[in-house]
């Protein structure tokens, strides 16, 4: 199993932990890595900045759904082809929490319906990630580079070329 290095958010310590490993407990949120072609759509959250659509699960709601919903809510993103990639463990002074990672690919391109948490989107390359996302560390890099490729592979094996037909031109 392909080993991450760990992460840091704030006083928090970010572990991942790759499928087909689930957490032991509930995920309390879910992320999701959005991609379209070659970038990847992020959205601009007031206490955050720039990062992928991310949020709390819901009670009665599935992670994978939270991806989703927090996707169109804070990207205006319709996705497709979601898949679950993993897991982050987070810790801060003995307490454990865990959370839901997947990727997908980007259907569309919707007006976002949480504009009071989202102040907008933009898709970018993953070259210019360093230097805007709210927090870049080594973990984070590994995770886009992670994702991206479980996405090729997925629409390589189950969609037949899909992602090159994913290249569309969307006035953000």
């Amino acid at each position: 199993m392909k080993r991450f290095p760990a992460g840091r958010y704030g006083r928090q310590r970010l572990e991942f932990f790759p499928a087909p490993y689930h957490a032991p407990l509930r995920a309390f949120a879910a992320l999701v890595f959005p991609w379209v072609g070659d970038q990847v759509l992020l959205c601009d959250i007031e206490d955050r900045g720039w990062c992928i659509p991310s949020g709390r699960v819901e009670p009665n709601e599935e992670p994978c759904e939270a991806a989703y919903r927090e996707a169109v809510e804070e990207a205006g993103a319709i996705l497709h082809s979601m898949q679950y990639i993993g897991c982050y463990r987070i810790s801060e002074r003995g307490e454990v929490r865990w959370a839901d990672v997947f990727v997908a690919g980007v259907k569309d391109l919707v007006e976002i319906t949480c504009p009071n948490e989202s102040r907008g989107r933009k898709l970018v390359s993953p070259d210019i990630l360093p230097s805007i996302y709210h927090m870049w560390n080594p973990l984070m890099e590994e995770m886009f580079v992670f994702s991206k490729e479980v996405l090729e592979r997925q629409l390589r094996i189950g969609d037949k070329g899909l992602l090159s037909k994913l290249q569309f031109s969307t006035e953000l």
